[in-house]
């Protein structure tokens, strides 16, 4: 759903605004064919959907997308609870705001405990969010970043996002300037503010860059449960989200924000001057 939407964008003349490659990584175990070389390669932008359990990124992978993204490339980075996604740590830059369980956890102690307790066997990180196939209300941290600008919104910031039981932990590295925490969501279970999504600004070390809690905010069953679901989810899904166009046109109108931004340009207008309509290679 996610790919066939970002295809799906137009300009005001109706020319696409991406043209969208979705797959899946090659057995792990060697170098990936097309992320072992994405930085020779015509892409402008890289979306990493990280479910593994630390053996989805060769280090050729890595070290490809660490070049890619000093090359001006832009990456968005998304994982999930606990370790999934965990082999992210070895990517540089925006690996380093991914925290996880078993390595690079978060900082503050009292955060390294179950919120999500619905799912016993899921430990922490696990912001408990709301039901797949819900939504939940963020909210705007600092200066409102252009990811998050809505002009058909209230007050003209987001405030939707697909909720989900266990979301994992993301923070703006301390010693990277170019990166700062821009939403908060908050758990229904222990009202605990957790972050959802760390920017990268562009800068001497590379191009743009978003940190996102999980994945479940861009996932065919978070956005319809109908769409089915793998035999190991248990949770009941919510209908929050069927019941709410408003929320649906948020969460659609943020990944529009991502893919502009990402591409350096803002919704409301380009930032670097080029023309609406060129097209966005991701």
């Amino acid at each position: 759903m996610l790919r066939d939407y970002l295809a799906g964008l137009d300009d005001e003349d109706g020319t696409p605004l991406c043209a969208v490659t979705a797959r899946d990584r090659t057995a792990p175990g060697a170098p990936d064919p097309v992320l072992s070389t994405i930085d020779q390669s015509d892409f402008d932008q890289v979306w990493l959907f990280a479910v593994d359990t630390g053996d989805g990124l060769d280090p050729e992978d890595c070290a490809a997308l660490s070049r890619f993204r000093r090359n001006g490339g832009s990456l968005l980075v998304t994982r999930d609870h606990m370790d999934l996604g965990i082999s992210v740590c070895n990517l540089g830059g925006v690996g380093e705001a991914h925290f996880f369980h078993s390595k690079h956890e978060e900082a503050d102690e009292t955060r390294r405990v179950v919120d999500d307790r619905e799912t016993a066997y899921i430990l922490w990180p696990n912001y408990h969010s709301g039901a797949n196939g819900d939504f939940q209300e963020i909210t705007v941290v600092g200066p409102p970043h252009p990811l998050l600008r809505d002009a058909s919104a209230s007050g003209g910031l987001l405030r939707y996002l697909a909720s989900h039981p266990h979301e994992g932990a993301v923070d703006a590295p301390a010693d990277d300037p170019s990166a700062r925490v821009i939403a908060t969501g908050t758990s229904k279970v222990t009202g605990r503010n957790f972050n959802i999504a760390v920017a990268f600004e562009p800068s001497e070390d590379g191009g743009p860059a978003l940190a996102q809690s999980t994945f479940h905010h861009f996932a065919d069953y978070n956005w319809d449960p109908a769409a089915g679901c793998p035999s190991f989810v248990s949770e009941a899904p919510g209908d929050g989200l069927a019941r709410s166009p408003e929320a649906q046109r948020s969460i659609r109108h943020y990944v529009r924000n991502i893919a502009l931004w990402l591409a350096g340009r803002s919704p409301e207008k380009d930032l670097l001057g080029r023309p609406v309509d060129e097209q966005v290679r991701a």
